[in-house]
């Protein structure tokens, strides 16, 4: 998980990473929560907050200065919220599902935004990126922040599902390698349990791109009054990309399970070659054991025993017989 940096942090209050007023799309200055309410009230201005895990006393004073909804400032204040988008009044309340790697391992967050028409607020809980170069990209497109905060909402989903992609990107590697393990036709138990943890993890990460691609269909067809119909490109191209993870993590995870039933196709056919090997010698040692069987039983009138010629007769015709049946089961494929 990525640290805070002390100079992100604003000495009014430990959750608030940034505080900001853009006007015409331009950066004009730091905002204490105290003159947001003052600031809102400025025409062609909106304000970008960005919270870390606030407490319950500091968002009620956020919720008073922007006029926020009982039920969405509940929301906010816990995580393990499902993924969603909802309307309260004149402003959205979204719950987005974050991916961060942290340790060469996946971890999952929440960012839990506010969008009006003069504010977008930025809740994050859990693993989770700073969105300090989010801002600063956003920023050096002031002909786009001009258009208010549906733009700023934009870069921050374009941002959670990019990261989606860099981990996809990591599965699918990890996919080509487990591939590799799993076309032998020994069986592999540390792949299997790969495949299965590969598998587990694809499903975590397609169950946070779903509700995105839900959450940007209804950016892109509603709530004219808050994204603009000159953004909704860009939301349909997060929307793309968010399908995207979707498809290559429903294909990947076929793929594994493909591979897995290869695998133990293989090693089926393999057994059942070991099986047809042996059982094709145990016929072939069942000719000297019939007859040498036969003739260790203590029977008194065994003609060929008198006979001089009766040993190499029993030999020639034991080897002729497996020599016979050698060729025959080797022709068929079974030796």
């Amino acid at each position: 998980m990525n640290s805070i940096s002390n100079e992100d942090k604003k000495p009014s209050c430990d959750s608030v990473i940034n505080s900001v007023a853009y006007r015409d799309g331009k950066r004009l200055q730091d905002v204490t929560v105290e003159d947001i309410s003052e600031v809102l009230k400025e025409p062609d201005t909106f304000v970008w907050l960005g919270l870390w895990q606030p407490e319950d006393a500091y968002m009620r004073s956020i919720q008073e200065e922007f006029g926020l909804h009982d039920l969405a400032i509940e929301d906010a204040l816990t995580a393990h919220q499902r993924p969603k988008i909802e309307q309260y009044g004149e402003s959205l309340f979204i719950v987005t599902h974050t991916a961060q790697k942290v340790n060469e391992t996946i971890e999952y967050g929440e960012t839990h935004l506010f969008l009006g028409k003069n504010f977008l607020i930025t809740v994050r809980h859990g693993a989770s990126s700073s969105y300090k170069e989010i801002r600063k990209h956003a920023e050096e497109r002031p002909e786009m922040m001009s258009k208010g905060p549906g733009y700023a909402l934009y870069c921050v989903l374009d941002s959670i599902v990019d990261h989606y992609l860099e981990i996809l990107h990591q599965y699918t590697e990890d996919f080509d390698a487990i591939e590799k393990m799993m076309f032998r036709n020994t069986f592999n138990q540390q792949a299997v349990q790969q495949v299965y943890s590969l598998r587990r993890d694809l499903l975590s990460l397609r169950n946070a791109a779903v509700p995105m691609e839900d959450i940007c269909n209804q950016l892109s067809h509603h709530y004219e009054e808050l994204m603009p119909k000159s953004l909704r490109a860009y939301i349909r191209d997060v929307q793309d990309h968010a399908n995207q993870v979707i498809r290559t993590t429903d294909d990947v995870r076929e793929m594994l399970s493909n591979a897995m039933h290869v695998n133990l196709a293989l090693v089926s056919v393999h057994q059942n070659e070991v099986v047809q090997r042996l059982a094709g010698w145990g016929a072939i040692l069942a000719i000297p054991t019939v007859i040498f069987s036969l003739y260790g039983m203590n029977f008194k009138n065994m003609p060929e025993l008198d006979d001089w010629w009766g040993y190499p007769l029993t030999l020639g015709v034991t080897v002729a017989g497996c020599v016979w049946l050698y060729w025959k089961l080797k022709k068929s494929g079974w030796l």
